[in-house]
């Protein structure tokens, strides 16, 4: 009962808050003034300037969040101009028309609205906005004033750029729509904003190109989206997991990258771009398979090294799975699949080892899992050198210790090498998983166990959608016009439609061909 009456309290108060919020704003300047420090509970940042304009007969004031604008900003364009201006030219008695002239004559900044709530105020100013009083009016003036310090631009950290731009997307929303612009300068691309968070109220937007994405993807992008209901989300990976078809499924439905050259060429072929205030990660859907294994650096290369890259990173993300389970199948139930010779090599090399291949296999599988984890956290340069002198050291005192077999630290080294081939961070890792079941198959049904999971893994892939799109197409279900950019990279001049998959509305290829 007391929980109960406890929890009503406590709705009836958020309800409360909710409504002092959406007040309407005083006349009075001072208790204006007063009630904003009082919503804010009077922090250090928060700056108020109260000054007095025509001959002293009006009272004017600005508030905003130091740190969060641009001071040079509100201290030229705003006060300066507003006090200069006003001195120099005869301004009408009434508050209300001196509001209005200010308004539309006098401030010179770009971004400029009204506010009338205390909602309105509140917004804007935790999001690096400022506000201007007048004392006598009910309203206020909302300007654009976002500044402070911020990471500049530079190359993405997670994604290596062998050849094309360097330049990588940052924190700052502003600055990463800028980047897409710069590629793409085409009236018919769209920004659309929203907010997510009831306590962060960050600024998400959606882009894509009109007149090419197909409205439906939109819709549903735009329903999913409007489904968030979280009190903050500091990454993308939030908005990801909230919005993906299958929150259970290991694979990523949705890509994430920060270089906008790719974020670029998947709105051109007609996909989602879904950026996030205050990350770097712009998240891109829908996805595939296929989509997973590709890397711009194809398409800037030449078509036979793109293909040749493709082709080992399709080998590579096999290796990744199925190495170890193979290995543990033939080593403990199909010897006499193996040649001869191998065998007589590998039964040499397992000889005193007391643990059967499976236990091997997951002991060296368990510490190179470790040593990538420790490598990631350590500071960059003592990473390199863990995960680099740590598996070397390791896996060379496990051989004269007797524990694995030579064969298995080659066996998973491999699978180690293949994972790190791979340019989606997000499958690498559910190869990782994957690995993990099909050794314990292997173990225990040997290659009948392989066989099974790789059955009820295909299941599960075609069954898998990312926005509608099925996950394994142009494989399943077949479009073989898409399959000239899938695990080959045909000329560019023979690439000439966008892929079919995504039935968009202008299926030409302007930018691949012609």
């Amino acid at each position: 009962m007391r929980r109960s009456l406890f929890r009503r309290n406590k709705k009836k108060e958020t309800n409360n808050n909710e409504e002092n919020f959406s007040i309407k704003i005083f006349k009075n300047l001072d208790k204006n003034m007063g009630n904003l420090k009082k919503m804010l509970d009077e922090p250090n940042d928060l700056v108020i300037r109260k000054f007095t304009i025509h001959d002293s007969k009006h009272k004017c004031g600005v508030a905003y969040i130091d740190g969060m604008v641009d001071s040079d900003l509100v201290h030229n364009n705003i006060m300066k101009s507003v006090q200069l201006i006003t001195g120099r030219k005869p301004l009408p008695e009434a508050e209300s028309k001196l509001f209005e002239e200010i308004y539309q004559e006098i401030l010179s900044v770009t971004s400029i609205k009204k506010g009338t709530t205390l909602d309105d105020i509140s917004n804007a100013i935790l999001g690096g906005s400022t506000i201007f009083y007048i004392n006598g009016i009910d309203n206020v003036i909302i300007m654009d004033t976002q500044g402070g310090e911020t990471r500049s631009i530079e190359e993405p950290i997670t994604e290596t750029v062998i050849r094309g731009s360097r330049e990588g997307f940052v924190e700052n929303l502003r600055t990463n729509i800028v980047l897409i612009r710069r590629y793409i300068r085409d009236p018919n691309l769209r920004f659309k904003t929203y907010q997510v968070g009831r306590r962060s109220k960050k600024s998400l937007v959606v882009s894509y190109m009109d007149g090419i994405i197909n409205p439906d993807i939109v819709k549903e992008v735009n329903r999913r989206l409007e489904t968030i209901d979280m009190d903050d989300a500091p990454e993308s990976g939030y908005i990801e997991e909230w919005i993906e078809d299958s929150f259970l499924s290991p694979f990523p439905q949705i890509l994430n990258t920060e270089r906008p050259d790719k974020v670029a060429a998947a709105i051109l072929e007609g996909k989602v771009a879904i950026l996030l205030d205050g990350t770097p990660f712009v998240l891109i859907a829908p996805a595939t398979l296929g989509n997973t294994l590709q890397s711009p650096e194809d398409y800037y290369e030449r078509w036979t090294i793109g293909t040749l890259l493709r082709a080992l990173r399709y080998l590579a993300a096999f290796i990744a799975v199925f190495l170890p389970a193979l290995y543990i199948a033939l080593v403990s139930f199909h010897q006499g699949m193996i040649p001869s010779d191998l065998a007589f090599s590998i039964a040499a090399t397992r000889e005193g080892v007391p643990f059967p291949a499976f236990v091997e296999a997951m002991l060296m599988a368990i510490t190179m899992e470790l040593l990538r984890e420790a490598g990631t956290r350590l500071p960059t340069p003592i990473g390199q050198t863990i995960g680099i002198v740590g598996g070397l050291v390791i896996g060379e005192a496990a051989v004269s210790a007797g524990l694995v077999s030579p064969a298995m630290v080659i066996v998973i080294a491999l699978n180690a090498i293949a994972s790190f081939s791979l340019p989606s961070y997000s499958v690498a890792i559910a190869f990782r998983i994957l690995l993990f079941g099909l050794m314990v198959a292997a173990a225990i049904f040997g290659l009948y166990g392989i066989i099974l999971c790789y059955i009820m893994l295909n299941i599960h892939l075609v069954n898998l959608k990312s926005f509608g799109v099925p996950y394994t197409t142009p494989f399943a279900p077949n479009f073989l016009g898409d399959w000239n950019d899938l695990v080959l990279r045909a000329p560019v001049t023979a690439i000439k439609r966008r892929p079919t998959y995504m039935q968009t509305h202008d299926e030409k290829s302007v930018n691949k061909g012609d």
